[in-house]
């Protein structure tokens, strides 16, 4: 099997060469670059299987590149590495379609393991076969364009999450999931401050999608347990 591609964009070159050395030992196969322009020109040649983002870069800011590469890719991984690291600078970069975020400075070890969950997430996703437009109860939804044409045809923008937590629970029809397995499986219990979040998620997919949020046909809750999607 070969090796995952890692590309680092990073402009510090002693960070960003222990970087790529520790991950190498690792097993991974890595890439630096240290100017968003060039990292940009390098990503759409494709073949990378993880990006490891610095913010402050020249060429190109990183928020830039992610924008940029978030038009033409969403499924890339992305962990974001910044000193810029409150909590409005984290969730800017998660919304922009970051999957993690991670502040300078770091311990090598939790880079590491979060590599780990990247690269694992990103095979578990590939693994899970889905529909490429979304049916259920008169509602579509195009994971290409962030689109959803609800069932009393309301044409509706949804974000890279909810279409990531809507492939996935479509996936799973009839199976209940707990928030843990959500956040896991998906981004990661760091990328949001608290496990609620997926309740607004699911409030928001009701409002949208069910004739009566109150009395929902798809979209359950079970307190206590988790969720369960219904076709």
């Amino acid at each position: 099997m070969t090796p995952p591609w890692i590309l680092i964009i990073e402009d510090e070159p002693f960070l960003g060469e222990l970087i790529a050395e520790n991950l190498r030992r690792e097993g991974y196969q890595t890439e630096l670059i240290p100017d968003g322009a060039q990292g940009w020109e390098r990503l759409q040649q494709g073949g990378i299987d993880l990006l490891l983002l610095d913010l402050m870069l020249p060429g190109m800011a990183g928020l830039e590149l992610l924008k940029k590469l978030r038009a033409v890719d969403t499924e890339l991984p992305v962990l974001i590495l910044s000193a810029r690291a409150e909590d409005e600078d984290r969730i800017k970069g998660l919304s922009l379609g970051a999957d993690d975020y991670l502040g300078k400075p770091f311990h090598l070890e939790e880079l590491l393991l979060r590599v780990r969950v990247q690269i694992r997430r990103a095979k578990h996703i590939q693994g899970v076969q889905v529909p490429a437009e979304l049916r259920f109860g008169g509602n579509r939804v195009d994971p290409t364009t962030y689109e959803a044409l609800t069932y009393n045809e309301e044409k509706v923008p949804l974000t890279r999450r909810e279409v990531s937590l809507l492939q996935y629970l479509m996936a799973r029809p009839g199976k209940v999931v707990s928030r843990k397995e959500i956040l896991d499986d998906l981004w990661g219990r760091d990328a949001y401050p608290s496990p609620r979040t997926i309740d607004n998620f699911i409030a928001r997919f009701r409002k949208l999608f069910e004739e009566d949020p109150r009395k929902p046909k798809h979209f359950h809750t079970l307190r206590g347990v988790g969720y369960r999607f219904e076709p």
